[in-house]
């Protein structure tokens, strides 16, 4: 059995949704299980519905319409008839949120980010899978919210992998087409729950786990895994093959192609992962899998925005040691801020911050209790594996750097944007 994931990208649009069977036809689709992201923007859309509802910030009604004439005209593209059970179903699905907003009592952020978010792969597997019955493609449409269960931690949930292999195994028909969602998952109160923003590629990492299947595809609009994200840099190259850790590493580090939790699954059953291009399927892509190295070894150049950069001393300048560090990731873990770079002296602590929930102004007060704090907030921290001499100083020119560090193979420099 193989699994596929198809990112927002590959279906923003009834053109996108019709090359998925297009891809399909060319790959053969029995046995497979298809995952499904939100449609083109659509997680952005739903955020700032969330924006809309807690904090006024914009006119929520206008922004729930827009969203749904969006996916309408999608609909209209796909289907020849009005008629078809898909409007209805969508139609239910855009009330469905209308109702979760109309009935929720919680004021916490992100567990209504979850319930709300969460829609876009509904709507889309939901569009999706009834395109491919239409044209077909007969396929079964499963609710990855009864299939993978978690803790309830939103918007960054824990699976429980034992309670999920046994639905996922229960559920789903290895032999024929299953579509479902990727990113979204439930609670053991059924609530929804998300696996972090992105999440879908390791929904597709979670399914060929539990069904022990033989591959898992990923399907871009780039060709496959490059060395560095062409948005940004110039004359990027395509990596064609790559070990399981390379890929946690750059992953780690930021590469965008990959979820940074999807590897992992895999590693530990040796599944190989495919990244592809969905304008190209025919074409090699990317293979990660065990005992490749990195092919070509290549330096591979990665980059993440909107970073804080964090200076803690003592006020009694004394050393910073075990017990302080202890307590400082302590107080990162509590506000679930992640930690990106390290780097300490004597008396000095710095860390390179991704503050992704919005949590450091509650952690900078605990922090200011108890140290001198110095902070550099919307700064950008670039790393570079199998670094060269010529690709540092390319990189370095013309950068207000605040913090560098290198080790064996990656170099790394905080740079104020």
């Amino acid at each position: 059995m193989r699994v596929f994931k198809f990112g927002g990208a590959s279906v923003k649009d009834a053109t996108a949704v019709k090359n998925v069977t297009k891809v399909l036809e060319i790959t053969g689709y029995s046995e497979l299980l298809v995952v499904v992201s939100a449609m083109g923007k659509t997680t952005n859309a739903l955020e700032r519905i969330v924006e809309s509802y807690l904090f006024g910030n914009g006119d929520l009604k206008d922004l729930t319409n827009n969203l749904k004439k969006y996916h309408f005209q999608i609909l209209d593209e796909l289907f020849d008839t009005k008629q078809h059970l898909v409007f209805k179903r969508v139609e239910n699905l855009f009330d469905d949120l209308k109702t979760t907003l109309e009935r929720n009592k919680s004021t916490q952020y992100d567990y209504i980010y979850d319930q709300v978010v969460s829609y876009g792969e509904l709507i889309s597997s939901t569009i999706i899978s009834d395109y491919l019955n239409e044209t077909g493609y007969r396929n079964e449409w499963l609710d990855a919210r009864e299939l993978i269960k978690t803790d309830a931690v939103y918007r960054d949930a824990e699976v429980d992998w034992e309670n999920t292999q046994k639905r996922i195994v229960k559920k789903v028909n290895k032999k024929s087409l299953t579509v479902t969602q990727g990113f979204i998952s439930s609670d053991k109160n059924n609530f929804t729950t998300t696996l972090g923003r992105e999440g879908s590629d390791y929904t597709a990492g979670i399914f060929a786990y539990c069904l022990g299947a033989d591959s898992v595809s990923i399907w871009k609009d780039v060709p496959g895994v490059l060395n560095a994200d062409p948005r940004v840099f110039k004359n990027t190259q395509l990596l064609s093959h790559i070990s399981y850790n390379e890929a946690i590493e750059l992953a780690f580090y930021g590469a965008s192609v990959i979820h940074p939790k999807t590897i992992q699954p895999l590693q530990r059953k040796e599944i190989p992962l495919n990244v592809k291009s969905f304008l190209h399927p025919n074409s090699e892509g990317t293979s990660v899998k065990k005992g490749q190295p990195l092919d070509p070894y290549t330096p591979c150049y990665i980059v993440k925005k909107d970073q804080i950069l964090v200076s803690l001393s003592s006020l009694d300048f004394s050393f910073i040691v075990e017990d302080n560090i202890s307590e400082i990731f302590s107080l990162f873990h509590e506000h679930h801020i992640k930690v990106d770079l390290i780097q300490n002296s004597a008396i000095s602590f710095s860390v390179c911050l991704n503050d992704k929930f919005d949590h450091f102004e509650g952690l900078l007060g605990k922090l200011k209790a108890k140290f001198k704090v110095t902070y550099n907030t919307n700064v950008s921290l670039y790393t570079i594996r199998h670094f060269t001499e010529k690709a540092i100083q390319s990189l370095e020119k013309d950068k207000d750097i605040l913090l560098k560090q290198i080790t064996r193979e990656t170099y790394q420099m905080v740079a104020r944007d």
